[in-house]
């Protein structure tokens, strides 16, 4: 509205403060506009709802209700171990539009390939998954500190010197998702 006023009246800004006013609606308003906007869209693409919003990504979500406890994502995603909300972002954060700067200029790959280019046949990750995504909740939990093997391997899953996907190695498995039981969800 005030930059309306401004446009119909631009004689609003030779009366005293008039400058003020011009430099509020056209400068400081828009600024503070895109920064919200931008801070709302970030935090909403934290949520397992807009990583499944694009088609490509639906059988990843039906692999999360893989009837099959040896499916890691499917076991957390069960379990309550991660926010059911946030699913994709908990396990992801090095691969969305959150992390460093070339993380964020994945994503916006991610978005560009999504409307300008053909979609890969098969989706993979850009480098191998590192530990410390799976670290960053079961370092130092009691059943990850106590259970054989864990214990024996620490340090070696600590330096990535050995991945957690070499023993847990049943992830996404979108290819076979449509021929698996699924689970149902939480009786009410």
């Amino acid at each position: 509205m005030l930059i309306g006023l401004l446009a119909v009246r631009p004689s609003l800004t030779a009366a005293q403060g008039g400058k003020v006013l011009a430099f509020i609606a056209f400068f400081i308003l828009p600024i503070v506009a895109t920064v919200l906007g931008a801070a709302i869209h970030l935090e909403q693409s934290t949520s397992t709802t807009f990583c499944l919003s694009c088609h490509v990504m639906e059988a990843h979500g039906k692999s999360l209700y893989i009837d099959d406890k040896s499916y890691l994502p499917a076991s957390h995603f069960q379990n309550n171990r991660i926010p059911r909300d946030q699913v994709c972002y908990t396990c992801h954060t090095d691969y969305t539009l959150f992390g460093d700067i070339n993380a964020k200029m994945r994503g916006l790959k991610h978005v560009y390939v999504y409307y300008f280019k053909d979609i890969p046949a098969r989706l993979t990750l850009y480098e191998p998954f590192k530990n410390r995504e799976c670290l960053h909740c079961h370092a130092n939990a009691r059943s990850f500190e106590e259970s054989i093997p864990h214990n024996m391997m620490k340090e070696q899953l600590m330096s990535n010197q050995m991945s957690c996907l070499t023993c847990h190695n049943k992830i996404h498995n979108v290819q076979q998702v449509d021929k698996l039981k699924m689970w149902k969800g939480p009786a009410t």
